[in-house]
């Protein structure tokens, strides 16, 4: 398994974020939330963003600690996204409280939000068919 987090993956479009916010769909386990939407991209599987609010931690080096931590969690978990994905989407992952959780909490938490994305994410399919 690829445990790498390259440039290719990483969300950097404007319109695809503002598109996130005004049409995504989201899932959530406390304190994350994962905002997804389908995306047309046949090179690309997945694009993946954080986002840490300035409103839970005012200090940007709480900020960054957070997100350093959510990019570590999504990049040794993504396995359980990309193996279930037929089609190619943008998610964006938010934490969303001001409780200091620490590593490996956020770790479970995350691999428990990544399964519920999945099976939200095939329950959709199977209505749309």
């Amino acid at each position: 398994m690829d445990f790498k987090y390259p440039k290719k993956d990483k969300l950097k479009s404007r319109k695809t974020i503002d598109l996130l916010f005004t049409k995504g769909k989201s899932v959530a386990k406390y304190p994350l939330r994962l905002v997804y939407i389908e995306i047309e991209s046949e090179n690309k599987k997945i694009e993946f963003g954080v986002s840490v609010s300035k409103k839970h931690f005012k200090n940007a080096v709480d900020r960054n600690y957070f997100k350093r931590v959510l990019r570590e969690c999504y990049r040794l978990n993504k396995q359980i996204i990309i193996h279930n994905m037929s089609k190619s989407y943008a998610l964006m992952f938010f934490y969303q409280t001001s409780d200091r959780l620490n590593y490996s909490e956020i770790n479970e938490k995350t691999i428990q939000l990544f399964e519920k994305w999945v099976i939200a994410v095939s329950e959709s399919e199977i209505k749309k068919e």
